[in-house]
């Protein structure tokens, strides 16, 4: 009797079947096991999170600090999952750092539900019905140490007793000549975690503040920088962490912008937005909501050669109730009769707005 195997694509790795009983994994496709970042929207644009063994870079605005938020998400989120974790950053203490993480919401207030509700009466406004928009179950509710992704209140810290134990470490790369140090930690952290056949007992994280900070004595040092980046990438390749990597472009060269861009699996970046921009105010609906804009320029595509397309790569940075971070597609604002006509309404192919046949 015939057995019946499973069909492959040419195009995707035929891996071995991974298990996992840990809340803080997921299941991704191609075979590969995803963590969360943190934010339940930045989850769903990118297909259920950061996949093990990818490299993760935001590229920094130098006017306002909204990597930080990304970061602090993500970091919360290892910490409160339990799964080790690395801060370095340009800070001369590195620690102190962890006593502003977010901590995760209350589960009596039931902000999840008031957050999806507010979207769908928004989705409703805009008829976002037609395009049917995939909703994905990620498990995220709020307070609840054994979900996968959590809303985080910023306002308030994280307990003091999840980055207690020794799962945390931190490392200070003001005044580093080299980046000697901060490798062989990398190094030392991704080995615990290396990845073999079967199941997956924890999965670490890795989170490097300003890679490229001035502060550092090798910030000048481009290829020294690259050499770096290009190591930890196939360092984590083989192991069960992500790294999450933020560095400010406009210190670097154009081309070693581009470099680093290019090794990353999955390519971010933040952009502040004036407090008072008339002419983005006519053309975005709740503007004076957003703080921000998270562009998702590269998604990360393991054990496959299928490109990842999104519906939509440009989102608003808005906080809930000041508390909540949440990111929303751009929707263009109503456009008043009496200012013009919309896009797409214009009668002729010419000038002229007489009625009639139309003027080529």
């Amino acid at each position: 009797m015939t057995t019946t195997r499973a069909r492959v694509s040419s195009f995707s790795r035929n891996v071995s079947t991974v298990t996992s009983q840990n809340p803080g994994l997921k299941h991704g496709p191609n075979g590969t096991m995803l963590i969360s970042s943190g934010i339940p929207d930045l989850d769903k644009i990118l297909g259920g999170g950061f996949p093990l063994g990818s490299l993760v870079m935001v590229m920094e605005d130098e006017e306002a600090p909204h990597h930080m938020l990304l970061l602090r998400n993500f970091m919360s989120q290892g910490l409160v999952q339990k799964q080790p974790l690395l801060y370095a950053s340009a800070s001369r203490d590195p620690k102190r750092f962890l006593g502003t993480l977010p901590s995760p919401a209350s589960p009596k207030g039931d902000k999840s539900s008031d957050l999806s509700h507010e979207k769908d009466i928004r989705i409703a406004w805009q008829y976002k019905k037609y395009f049917g928009e995939p909703q994905l179950n990620l498990n995220s509710n709020n307070g609840g140490q054994q979900d996968y992704c959590n809303n985080f209140d910023l306002r308030k810290p994280l307990d003091r007793h999840f980055f207690s134990g020794n799962n945390v470490d931190s490392v200070s790369i003001k005044d580093s000549p080299n980046l000697s140090s901060l490798q062989d930690h990398c190094a030392g952290f991704l080995g615990k975690l290396s990845r073999n056949e079967g199941n997956i007992s924890s999965a670490g994280r890795i989170a490097i503040q300003s890679f490229c900070s001035p502060q550092c004595k090798y910030s000048n040092e481009e290829w020294h920088m690259l050499s770096f980046i290009r190591s930890l990438k196939s360092m984590t390749q083989s192991s069960n962490a992500v790294v999450v990597v933020t560095f400010p472009p406009s210190l670097l060269s154009p081309s070693c912008s581009l470099r680093l861009q290019h090794m990353a699996d999955t390519l971010l970046s933040v952009r502040a937005i004036p407090d008072e921009d008339k002419e983005l105010a006519k053309l975005l609906t709740g503007y004076q909501d957003m703080i921000g804009l998270l562009n998702v320029h590269k998604a990360a595509r393991l054990n496959t050669q299928v490109p990842v397309i999104l519906e939509a790569t440009t989102f608003s940075i808005k906080l809930h109730k000041r508390r909540f971070l949440v990111l929303e597609c751009l929707n263009q604002a109503p456009v008043d009769g009496s200012s013009g006509s919309s896009y797409g309404t214009s009668g002729g192919c010419s000038g002229s707005t007489k009625v009639g046949t139309l003027d080529f």
